[in-house]
């Protein structure tokens, strides 16, 4: 009976830093994987589970002598609401006595199968539609919609590319915004566009760090001053990055 009560804790400790460590990994705040680990660990029968999350590491203990506290590591960093979403749904369904410790962990594992990616053709007209829209809203500028619609989608496809191909997230950055820049000074060489301008500042808009900015504001004013700043400082590299990609652009065009 021990035996079998240690390997349940042990496992509601590795479902907990699973759900903690995907929903890091997919761009969630620390103030909402801080309250989802808690809140399962509470309907599992952990009520003295305590737990430190940041965005580099998870580190827990569910509060029981027979199982020491654990670390999960977090390796990478994306942008996937939809995990997220997905994880709070699996964990109010766990409170509802829907789906069992075991059925919930085997989800986790299995999450990067329940929750498709978008393929590339949808992702490449998103970004498009994200450029020429806001080069008219931000610029007023309807004559340049669709070459910036064009230029959007190629900055977007090299980001894509290189992020497969290259570990340094800031190099791919860098390149995608090269490419933005230099692709809107040729299109108003050629006669295709009217302000390179304006071209730019639409094409860079689906690169734009906002999320992590957004999430190092709420982590910062929720009082978590580790992750706040980690992921301030990350958002200005990220603009940095892209900064400094059109400006080498802008400089040998």
């Amino acid at each position: 009976m021990a035996d079998q009560q240690r390997k349940y804790d042990q496992m509601v400790l590795d479902t907990c830093i699973l759900a903690g460590t995907i929903m890091i990994e997919s761009g969630s705040e620390m103030t909402r994987v801080n309250d989802t680990i808690l809140r399962i660990a509470h309907n599992a029968g952990l009520k003295d589970a305590k737990v430190y999350v940041t965005v580099t590491g998870i580190i827990m203990s569910g509060g029981v002598s027979d199982v020491g506290a654990q670390v999960g590591s977090i390796d990478k960093r994306s942008f996937d609401l939809e995990k997220v979403a997905k994880v709070n749904e699996l964990s109010r369904s766990f409170a509802a006595k829907q789906i069992d410790i075991q059925n919930f962990y085997d989800q986790l594992i299995h999450i990067d199968d329940i929750v498709g990616t978008f393929p590339l053709w949808v992702q490449e007209i998103g970004a498009g539609i994200v450029s020429g829209t806001l080069v008219v809203v931000f610029r007023n500028n309807l004559a340049d919609f669709w070459i910036t619609f064009l230029v959007g989608m190629v900055g977007w496809a090299v980001l894509y590319f290189l992020n497969i191909y290259v570990q340094i997230r800031f190099l791919s950055e860098f390149l995608a915004a090269a490419a933005v820049a230099a692709l809107a000074i040729l299109s108003v060489q050629f006669g295709l566009g009217h302000q390179a301008d304006d071209i730019i500042v639409g094409g860079m808009m689906p690169l734009v760090p906002g999320i992590p900015l957004t999430n190092a504001v709420r982590d910062a004013l929720s009082g978590n001053l580790i992750s706040g700043p980690a992921r301030g400082i990350e958002a200005l590299i990220s603009a940095c990055a892209l900064g400094f990609g059109v400006a080498i652009a802008l400089h040998f065009m």
